[in-house]
């Protein structure tokens, strides 16, 4: 993968966000504010904008991403989003072509940044519950022997996988904690979004 590559995740991402921001804000509408879909949104339209043009590695154009999603995104997912981008970016380093493992060192350093700043684990119904399964899966495919385009499905469906599993969990952090057994049976939002940008990625990558 080439910066332009993730150019294009960064785009087919904001679209699918777009897209999806009604839906995501339902879901947060159950268990807190009801402004998930619309504040991710606002942040994806701005991560586009921000994306850097001429021959710049990476890292850089998930680093400038992550940065526009902070300043842009309200609530908790632009600081959590922004990080997670950032991270990753900063994993990827200088380098000008990304391969399988970096990309898959960039995911497990994007879920250490999600996980150190809202200080939350797998089982507390967050995106965590999304991020955790889909860096593993990643790691899993990788060493079967996948290759990168490979990993990323595999990524990519085990966050789906792993957002549709919050639904019976009670939630132990954000303000969906503050509802304790009322927030079961309803699927977190940030896993949710989690899932949906994991699957643009597994879109773009799975187009070459």
């Amino acid at each position: 993968m080439r910066s332009a590559d993730l150019a294009d995740w960064i785009r087919h991402a904001a679209e699918l966000v777009t897209a999806d921001a009604g839906r995501l804000s339902r879901l947060d509408a159950d268990i807190g504010d009801g402004d998930h879909g619309h504040n991710l949104d606002r942040g994806f339209r701005a991560a586009v904008g921000a994306l850097p043009g001429g021959d710049v590695p990476p890292g850089k154009v998930l680093i400038a991403a992550g940065r526009a999603i902070v300043s842009k995104t309200g609530g908790a997912s632009g600081p959590l989003y922004g990080t997670a981008l950032r991270r990753a970016g900063k994993a990827l380093g200088d380098a000008g072509e990304v391969d399988a493992a970096a990309l898959g060192a960039a995911l497990r350093a994007a879920l250490d940044g999600v996980r150190e700043l809202g200080k939350a684990e797998r089982g507390d119904k967050t995106m965590v519950d999304a991020l955790g399964p889909a860096a593993d899966a990643y790691d899993a495919a990788l060493a079967d022997g996948s290759d990168l385009a490979g990993c990323v499905r595999a990524a990519a469906e085990a966050a789906a996988k792993g957002a549709e599993e919050t639904v019976p969990m009670q939630a132990r952090k954000g303000r969906a904690s503050y509802l304790g057994a009322r927030s079961v049976g309803h699927l977190d939002p940030g896993a949710a979004s989690t899932a949906l940008i994991l699957g643009a990625l597994a879109d773009v990558t799975g187009e070459g």
